[in-house]
């Protein structure tokens, strides 16, 4: 089937239930449930509402150069399909002007958008025409402003960016956030190996290769039609996990018959992963606050088949009230925290415009807490990591050098931040290897 109107309908209703509060990839999933899509469709799809939700700044910038009535006053519902319109137009270079404007006004004719057809055919073709003329939104001669508008972030964080990293790597990473990320998995060592994998992909017509930094690491060169039907998936033979994420338990060099404590566990990969690193040979304690988290924890250790963990759910910064027992029962401790994810805004499309200061600082405060209230769980001799999701310094090496400055029983034994590249893929992730004396 050509891709048409169908499409362009779906990844509407992808950006009307993010606009609603929905994370985008939930989005995703709810809206592809309603139809029937191929592969291509769907790679379609992907790219076309994921990248209106990133460059949603950019397109709100085109809609105030192109109509009288600006974006903030647009009815939501046609805002959103002159995104779906002008993503097209501006960064689809292999989607033909005439059919981006047909199948965007095909969307409004069988839609409750029917009476502003004229009016969604009236801005698109009159972008056309700036297109053509080069006549594009004018664009500040100030660098970060110019960063903001290009990149579509917004403003405050293009700003801690380069207070962070200078203006060079600031832009660099603004560009890296807006690729594609990558399809990453993780093979199950304790029931195939990755050259096996790998030929049963190749059997199945599916375009892989390993991650060269990693031992079970594989990355997919194409986009499947569900990642849940890919060969191995019921029999436990994979799970997917980005590069990045895979680098982190390894760090904490876990062995058979420890004790192990995965304080912020869902949804599992990390404590999956642990499990996997000692031969399901370990005691491992996966902790959540959320039932529902911990569900989705259990049903990935039923499809791996790995017994060594044991969910709970409590909050991990009580968990010395939960059970006092606790305390120096532990041989190891992953605190992967809640963090703001600025690692992953390439994956998550929409973190981008709820994300605020005053989250970062509530998130930071949690962070401290939940390093004060883990360390004494810990055994002497014990090694704890600290990881997140972020490239935020005051969630990473600034926390982290604070904590070390104010407890002399612990060092640091070493800590790195990944940042997220525009030559190779992989999330923006942070670890830090605590050793206690």
């Amino acid at each position: 089937m050509a891709i048409g109107y169908l499409q362009r309908k779906a990844s509407w209703e992808i950006l009307l239930k993010v606009s609603s509060g929905t994370f985008s990839d939930q989005a995703l999933e709810k809206v592809l449930k309603s139809y029937q899509f191929n592969a291509l469709d769907i790679a379609f799809i992907t790219e076309l509402s994921f990248g209106c939700i990133r460059y949603r700044k950019f397109l709100d910038r085109w809609i105030d150069h192109l109509s009288k009535i600006p974006h903030q006053k647009q009815p939501p519902k046609l805002r959103w399909l002159l995104h779906i319109g002008l993503y097209q137009l501006l960064k689809m270079d292999k989607i033909p002007f005439s059919a981006a404007i047909s199948t965007t006004v095909e969307v409004a004719k069988k839609t409750d958008l029917k009476g502003l057809t004229g009016t969604v055919n009236a801005i698109l073709r009159n972008a056309v025409r700036k297109i053509e003329q080069g006549n594009t939104p004018k664009i500040s001669s100030d660098v970060i402003e110019k960063i903001s508008y290009l990149e579509s972030f917004p403003l405050w964080l293009v700003n801690e960016l380069v207070n962070w990293f200078g203006i060079k790597d600031a832009e660099d990473l603004a560009k890296a956030f807006n690729k594609k990320p990558s399809i990453d998995l993780r093979i199950n060592p304790i029931k195939t190996d990755l050259d096996k994998f790998l030929k049963v992909l190749i059997e199945n017509n599916i375009n892989a290769e390993p991650i060269k930094s990693l031992k079970n690491g594989i990355t997919l060169n194409s986009n499947p039609r569900s990642i849940k039907n890919l060969p191995g998936y019921n029999d436990g033979l994979w799970t997917i996990q980005d590069r990045s994420s895979q680098w982190v338990a390894p760090l904490l060099n876990p062995k058979q018959g420890e004790k192990i404590l995965d304080a912020c566990a869902a949804p599992g990969s990390k404590s999956t992963h642990l499990a996997e690193l000692t031969n399901d040979n370990a005691d491992i304690l996966a902790v959540d606050r959320s039932e529902r988290r911990l569900k989705i924890i259990q049903s990935n250790l039923d499809r791996l088949n790995l017994t060594s963990v044991k969910t709970l759910k409590a909050d991990a910064t009580c968990l010395l009230d939960f059970n006092p027992n606790f305390i120096s029962h532990f041989d190891k401790i992953l605190i992967d925290a809640p963090c703001s994810g600025i690692g992953t805004l390439s994956r998550n499309p929409d973190a981008r415009w709820s994300l605020n200061k005053d989250k970062i600082k509530q998130l930071i405060i949690l962070q401290e807490r939940l390093l004060m209230s883990l360390l004494p769980l810990l055994k002497r001799g014990g090694l704890l990591v600290y990881s997140t999701c972020t490239i935020c310094p005051e969630e990473n090496n600034l926390l982290i050098n604070r904590f070390i400055e104010k407890n002399d029983e612990i060092q640091l034994d070493s800590q790195k931040q990944i940042l997220p590249k525009l030559d190779h893929h992989g999330d923006g992730f942070y670890a830090a290897v605590i050793s206690y004396k």
